[in-house]
């Protein structure tokens, strides 16, 4: 297995530093490199300056052996990165006409006319590596200097991808004979992230390889197992093998891995039963209609109604967690296949306010099982209306599954 090997990404372009664009290469490129057992430290945003990108560059060298950069490569005159690149690691630019050859080939497919500035693509920096892009016009290409390398790749995401894929990728894995790191993502809720770490404890969460990780969310935490391995067969039994103790400690409260959502398991939970949701929103811009609709689950839902203020779903002075407990049994009363959800949450109020605990409320019932949870933010926060929300589904998860409720 190869030694720790260290990357920096480096994002080009003007557009990027005014805002007008969100810089989505540097999130896949880290990814990918995730994936292949590249450490990544640094990465970097960078005006289209050929001075400023060239600085840039140098300081990256000093830290990582693998440079990426991402963007520059056009026809145009604020396309900089190949000056760049050559400046940075003291080359002239070379011309290579095979290179303009397949630019004007690209074209040609295209059945575009191919402008005299185009020629600016066929310049690299002197021994660079050319990187063909049969997905566009811009070349890639790759310097090899004092024992490091710098990639450079076009900004445009589908011929950046396409390259990363095909060309750098496998180019990394050659060269530095890396290993497979593979991730693993179990879905909790219902569980804080304090109460979480707690209940995995030290022994789990110290671990070397495969490494145990926890990234909190609104009202959900994920618990990601990270193994690095010579093969994929190998890190997959690494990380099972540490799945199944994580499944011992926390198994109740994990609702899906990877991709799966809480909105698709509480609606296999409710068809098993066959029960559906019947939901009261008041003060919060109706969520977890919302949710359960988006992920196409709309037969699960037999009422939704939502209020602006909760006192037009329940009137009266009681707090709004009792109010919540009982509208959610009203809800649930109504017919015997019912699982009621009652989120209550002051619209005027967004912050979360130390002298109470009656900014949101929620409550779920099934049959004559409440249970109910309050806060102190209130519906004029995202706070509000992505954590209570979330909380509410976890409930009802757990309740229609017949697990202990949420805590």
């Amino acid at each position: 297995m190869s030694s720790q090997i260290n990357a920096e990404i480096i994002a080009i372009g003007t557009e990027i530093l005014l805002g007008e664009i969100t810089d989505t290469n540097s999130v896949y490129l880290a990814q990918q490199l995730r994936g292949i057992g590249i450490n990544l430290y640094y990465m970097t945003s960078v005006g289209d300056n050929e001075a400023r990108i060239a600085a840039v560059i140098e300081d990256a060298l000093q830290r990582a052996q693998v440079v990426i950069t991402c963007g520059g490569l056009g026809p145009t005159v604020d396309d900089m990165t190949r000056q760049a690149v050559a400046r940075a690691t003291g080359r002239t630019l070379v011309f290579h006409q095979a290179l303009l050859d397949k630019i004007a080939e690209r074209f040609a497919g295209f059945r575009s006319r191919m402008t005299d500035n185009n020629k600016r693509q066929a310049f690299l920096p002197d021994q660079a590596i050319p990187v063909e892009n049969p997905v566009g016009t811009a070349p890639a290409f790759i310097v090899e200097h004092e024992g490091r390398v710098v990639i450079s790749l076009p900004g445009v995401p589908r011929e950046m991808k396409y390259l990363t894929e095909h060309a750098v990728i496998p180019f990394l894995r050659e060269r530095y004979g890396l290993a497979i790191i593979k991730a693993h993502v179990l879905r909790t809720a219902g569980l804080g992230e304090s109460t979480l770490d707690d209940r995995l404890g030290s022994e789990i969460l110290e671990m070397m390889n495969p490494t145990v990780g926890l990234a909190a969310h609104s009202g959900q935490v994920d618990v990601r197992i990270t193994a690095k391995a010579e093969s994929e067969t190998e890190a997959d039994a690494m990380i099972a093998a540490v799945e199944l103790r994580v499944r011992e400690r926390i198994g109740d409260f994990i609702y899906g891995a990877d991709g799966d959502t809480l909105e698709d398991a509480l609606a296999e939970a409710l068809k098993a039963r066959g029960l559906q949701l019947a939901i009261v929103e008041a003060g919060v811009p109706g969520s977890i209609r919302q949710r359960m609709e988006r992920a196409g689950h709309v037969d699960e839902i037999a009422y939704a109604e939502r209020y602006a203020h909760p006192d037009e779903a329940e009137p009266g002075d009681a707090p709004l967690r009792m109010r919540a407990e009982t509208i959610a049994r009203r809800l649930a009363s109504a017919a015997p296949d019912r699982v009621g959800i009652a989120v209550l949450s002051d619209p005027t109020r967004e912050d979360d306010r130390a002298d109470s605990d009656e900014g949101s409320a929620f409550a779920v019932c099934l049959g004559d099982n409440v249970r109910s949870r309050a806060y102190g933010f209130g519906g004029a926060s995202e706070t509000a209306q992505t954590w209570s929300g979330t909380w509410a589904l976890s409930m009802a998860w757990q309740m229609t599954r017949g697990e202990r409720g949420a805590s």
